[in-house]
């Protein structure tokens, strides 16, 4: 069932094809439905052109007027092979999830490259620094990052230390055993300027810790809890089917184990699916047919079927939240250390040719209840 709009919001709709801005919906107990969108700046500074109905559309605005309240954004420390994903980028995205009405979840990656459930790379500043200067430069930076934030009245409601800490942060590998003392120290350190921050703030963030793949999920939490990195507020969890061992439904199950035996939310704060198997520049898909599930086809209704799906499912094992990650990574003319283009064109929720709204968006306005 679609969530249902005010005549006043309808009669907006009507003429503009959005539903105004508002507060950003907090869900106390609710659901959190959203985006990581730090690409879109890029992109369109890139020459993208979002549509809906043929005409020029903003993402943020359109997530939120199909029911999105929740906005994900990435920040390295200093990725000097891109202008993008620092300070002053990360401050636009927020200021523009704030003005289309919508909460921001910010994600220190605390390197200066992609980190994730492979790899977790120290960022150069901090790399000749032993374990004790590492996390007080941690504790700092991530201090500095959210003062200046909240400066411009943009502190999130929401923080992640680390973006899918699988390896021990700052310099682990996935084959690499973590040193549990070092690992909570810095966890902890993040933990703790986020927490201080918020003490100086009128918003004070909630804590999300972030794991990839729901069968790293307990054993990863079991270790950090033996090792005393315990004040969070919520998991999250990335759900790729193709890089999982669990289907959807072992996923639910982590869910709920998760939530019980950690007393903390849980959010599938990644995942994505895609909507076609074709492409239109050079860069190789990275969901191609060995991503798909039998009974979600890689189409536009397909795509929305398993996100709704997805998200019932969320629901029915507890959980609080899906964040899809970067629906807006369309192609362009644009060249990145890659190649052309995007490697995630099909699995965006705008079309190839014209980049025109693609159902998907539809998933973020469904209402979603236990079963």
């Amino acid at each position: 069932m679609q969530r249902r709009l005010g005549l006043a919001a309808l009669l907006v709709v009507a003429a503009t094809g959005l539903a105004p801005a508002a507060a950003p919906r907090a869900p106390e107990g609710g659901l959190y439905l959203g985006a990581d969108l730090s690409y879109v700046n890029e992109m369109e500074d890139c020459g993208a052109v979002y549509r809906k109905g043929g005409k020029p559309v903003d993402p943020f605005e359109l997530m939120h007027a199909s029911g999105g309240n929740l906005v994900r954004v990435r920040i390295w420390n200093d990725a000097r092979w891109t202008r993008y994903s620092d300070l002053a980028d990360v401050a636009r995205t927020i200021r523009r999830a704030r003005a289309a009405g919508m909460q921001v979840l910010l994600d220190f990656h605390y390197s200066d490259d992609w980190a994730d459930g492979d790899k977790q790379i120290v960022p150069a500043a901090w790399a000749e620094l032993d374990a004790p200067r590492q996390a007080e430069a941690l504790y700092d930076y991530t201090r500095e990052v959210l003062a200046q934030l909240d400066a411009q009245g943009l502190m999130p409601e929401m923080v992640q230390v680390g973006n899918e800490t699988n390896p021990e942060l700052m310099g682990g590998t996935k084959a690499a055993k973590i040193n549990w003392e070092r690992n909570a120290l810095l966890l902890n350190a993040g933990i703790r300027a986020v927490r201080d921050a918020g003490k100086a703030s009128a918003i004070s963030p909630r804590v999300m810790l972030h794991i990839a793949q729901p069968e790293h999920v307990v054993p990863w939490f079991d270790a950090a809890r033996a090792a005393g990195v315990t004040d969070y507020d919520f998991i999250g969890i990335s759900y790729y089917r193709k890089w999982s061992t669990r289907t959807v439904a072992q996923l639910g199950e982590t869910i709920a184990e998760a939530r019980l035996r950690f007393g903390a939310e849980v959010i599938v704060v990644e995942t994505a699916y895609p909507f076609t198997n074709e492409g239109v520049d050079e860069m190789p898909n990275l969901l191609g047919p060995d991503t798909l599930i039998d009974q979600y086809p890689a189409t536009p209704a397909g795509q929305l079927a398993y996100l709704v799906d997805l998200t019932q499912l969320v629901v029915d094992h507890g959980g609080v939240g899906v964040v899809y990650w970067e629906p807006a990574w369309v192609s362009t003319g644009c060249k990145t250390r890659w190649g052309t283009g995007s490697s995630w064109e099909n699995a965006a929720w705008f079309d190839l040719k014209d980049h025109e709204a693609l159902p998907a968006f539809e998933f973020l306005g469904r209402e979603y209840r236990p079963r």
